[in-house]
């Protein structure tokens, strides 16, 4: 059976992690795959200082019927 599971942990001075894990995980030998992604330098994207878009409204009373997009053939 594979599990998988998405947690978090703390990476101590000797560079050891120590994971809790399900009760359902049976014991014994296992593979373990591990992910490491650097959270320090990741920069943080402030929405509100984006400048504003300059979007054009659509004429209402404009359709996107197939065949005024493709023509006659609908092609």
């Amino acid at each position: 059976m594979l599990h998988i599971i998405e947690t978090t942990g703390v990476v101590g001075a000797d560079h050891t992690i120590t994971l809790k894990l399900p009760d359902d995980v049976p014991q014994g030998p296992c593979e373990v795959v591990v992910t490491v992604k650097d959270h320090r330098d990741k920069k943080k994207v402030d929405w509100l200082a984006l400048p504003p878009l300059d979007l054009v409204m659509l004429n209402p009373n404009e359709t996107f019927r197939r065949e005024d997009m493709y023509g006659d053939d609908c092609r």
